[in-house]
């Protein structure tokens, strides 16, 4: 069970800057005027923004520097994902016997670490595709265990009752950053390189180590339980998931979703950049467009979920974002249409947001403390293993059949990932269990 924060030890200084006013509902402070969640945002919003830049510079680093084509393209995407594929399992059952901020700190300059060697070699005049490949992988393993460590760190900062208001403010936040990252990473890729902009992520991580190292909570040990082989724990995590209905279906539908979604993302800056030619500034505009729509979905969500009911409002966000990314696919051409397909693109994204937001703050919800690291591990195993699959059907498409033929591919397979909720008790819950 989660303790609330106003009954925690802790120093008068920093007691007094989380009273008075801007407080929220029921005489509660605003969560930003909670000192230790304010540095785990701002942590996590510096990061964000450098690794907007990095997701436009690393495939452009690939395709445009190095002439990757769209098979190579999309390995680099699969090995950006592997990591989870490979140790996600074993990941929660570790994170769990550890303490989570440490982990989270570990994982941000590991990825510092990674990404600082790509623009040394290219200095050196060495920079190949292997080496992308490798520091594409040792940075899903660093996420792997940041994500799970960072799911399940966020419940002992707010109160249980908080954790949907929490992740809203966390995505809203991310979609901001996300909003000028690729358009400020197209720009820095033109006027000064790839590798150079691969530096301002490395900055970022360590930023994000930094105001993590400063949350004054104590990064609690977990507490001993009896040795039992680490296969029995990763089982327990297994049974948690899908023996519950509900989160069974949240999994399968995400599941579904990640693999169509990776085989066309995986295509789509080979058909932006490679085949119509565009600009990494105009390249980076379409990303822009979805982290618009992702930060006016993360608006929206309390309210749709309110109004329609959390499963229901699940389910139509679902259907929503599948029908809108698919009308964007025929539109992308190096003329007018491409402004009308990445303002789709933003809109699906937009629709997406009550679906993402809601099936995270309702694991976190629904999950006992000593089990979140195994079912957050679980969850992205399943979802995010999914992904590196998707990025090679992705690229074996785009090599054999042309990049469009995969977003077609991809767009068309999202809609499949509304099955698992319409067959599950989702479609009609107006409020989920806690």
């Amino acid at each position: 069970m989660t303790t609330s924060l106003t009954n925690e030890a802790g120093d008068t200084g920093e007691r007094s800057t989380e009273s008075g006013t801007g407080a929220s509902g029921g005489g509660r402070p605003a969560l930003l005027r909670i000192a230790d969640f304010r540095r785990f945002w701002i942590g996590d919003t510096v990061s964000q923004a450098g690794s907007a830049i990095t997701l436009l510079a690393l495939p452009l680093l690939a395709i445009g520097t190095l002439g990757a084509g769209p098979f190579e393209a999309g390995l680099l995407v699969m090995c950006e994902y592997l990591g989870v594929l490979l140790i996600g399992l074993p990941a929660g059952a570790w994170v769990d016997r550890m303490r989570r901020r440490r982990v989270m700190i570990a994982g941000d300059l590991g990825r510092a670490a990674l990404l600082a060697s790509l623009p040394v070699a290219a200095w050196l005049d060495v920079l190949a595709l292997p080496q992308l490949y490798v520091v594409a992988f040792g940075m899903s393993l660093c996420t792997a265990f940041f994500d799970i460590a960072y799911q399940s760190h966020l419940p002992q900062l707010v109160d249980a009752d908080r954790l949907v208001e929490a992740n809203v403010s966390l995505e809203a936040t991310r979609t901001i950053t996300a909003a000028g990252g690729p358009g400020a990473g197209g720009a820095l890729v033109g006027a000064l390189t790839a590798p150079v902009a691969i530096v301002v992520d490395a900055v970022s991580f360590l930023v994000s180590a930094l105001f993590l190292s400063r949350i004054r909570r104590a990064d609690a040990a977990p507490e001993p339980r009896p040795k039992v082989p680490l296969r029995s724990e990763i089982a327990e995590g297994l049974r948690f998931v899908f023996g519950n209905p509900l989160l069974r279906a949240l999994t399968l539908a995400s599941a579904i979703s990640n693999l169509f979604g990776t085989i066309g993302a995986a295509m789509l800056l080979v058909l932006l950049a490679g085949e119509l030619g565009l600009s990494p500034l105009l390249c980076g505009l379409v990303f822009t467009a979805e982290a618009v729509g992702g930060f006016l979905g993360s608006l929206l969500t309390m309210r749709i979920a309110a109004r329609f009911g959390q499963g229901r409002a699940m389910c139509a966000s679902v259907i929503t974002s599948g029908v809108l990314w698919l009308a964007a696919v025929p539109l992308f051409h190096a003329d007018w249409r491409f402004a009308v397909a990445a303002v789709l693109q933003g809109l699906g994204w937009t629709a997406f947001m009550t679906f993402k937001i809601a099936s995270v703050a309702f694991r976190q919800q629904l999950c006992p403390e000593p089990l979140l690291g195994r079912m957050t591990a679980t969850f992205r195993f399943v979802v995010w293993g999914s992904m590196p699959l998707g990025a090679l059907i992705g690229g074996i498409l785009g090599e054999h059949f042309g990049a469009r033929t995969a977003l077609w591919t991809g767009a068309l397979g999202e809609l499949l990932a509304v099955l698992p909720l319409l067959l599950s008790p989702l479609r009609t819950a107006r409020e989920l269990p806690r």
